[in-house]
């Protein structure tokens, strides 16, 4: 069980979460919903340890193992990774080497996550992952390499940011199969479509743990309250 407990952060004197405590078992598919900025994606780099992204106060525990101090590259040796919002992009690198990188990956592996994302393996192995690739085929790439890496928690950053309405079934598809493969998903989003594939749903609301409880009371609560909110309720900075 990956664990929060009185998480506060802050930066440059603002104080962007405060007091949240969640919980987060094996094998299950949760959502952090909310409107933009208010603190939703701090959450998931707190978790994941980004260098900018220290807690000021509160503990974070993997299977009763206090990992807060852990850097990033110890967090993704436990099996900790994160889906980019915004994937970066490389020169020089085709597809097939940026989804092998450090490790061998048997041609099959590697075509059966690209057919998962949608992305023909015969077009895209020999492609390079530069400016040429457009938002969306690069966020599949991304997707792609997250399948391959079979992590034990994956942070799923806004999954369908620059993916096309028609491909929301596709991210759906990813979630069913990377939780067959026991992996535990924490999926980032304000899109509702999204978050009804959750088990459990925590509503954040100015860097707060503003609801908590089964994903489909969370959306209906968020449909009637949250879409037409008109109080500033911003965490983040940007």
């Amino acid at each position: 069980m990956l664990v929060l407990e009185n998480i506060n952060y802050s930066k440059n004197s603002n104080n962007i979460i405060k007091g949240i405590s969640m919980k987060f078992e094996e094998g299950k598919v949760y959502g952090i919903v909310g409107n933009n900025g208010v603190g939703k994606s701090t959450i998931g780099y707190i978790i994941m340890g980004l260098g900018d992204y220290k807690v000021n106060e509160g503990r974070i525990l993997l299977n009763n193992e206090d990992i807060t101090e852990l850097s990033i590259t110890d967090r993704a040796k436990k099996g900790i990774a994160l889906l980019w919002q915004e994937p970066a992009r490389f020169e020089g690198i085709t597809v097939k080497n940026y989804l092998s990188l450090n490790r061998k990956i048997p041609l099959k592996e590697l075509e059966e996550a690209l057919n998962l994302v949608n992305l023909e393996p015969d077009k895209y192995l020999n492609r390079l992952v530069d400016k040429k690739l457009s938002g969306g085929e690069r966020k599949k790439v991304e997707l792609a390499s997250c399948i391959l890496l079979k992590p034990k928690y994956l942070i799923m950053d806004e999954p369908d940011s620059g993916i096309d309405i028609m491909s929301l079934d596709m991210i759906v598809g990813v979630m069913d199969y990377l939780k067959k493969q026991g992996t535990t998903l924490i999926v980032i989003t304000h899109r509702k479509e999204i978050a009804r594939q959750c088990e459990y749903s925590y509503l954040i609301c100015a860097g707060k743990v503003f609801l908590e409880g089964d994903s489909d009371k969370i959306i209906e609560y968020y449909e009637k309250t949250c879409d037409t909110c008109g109080h500033i309720n911003y965490a983040e900075e940007d």
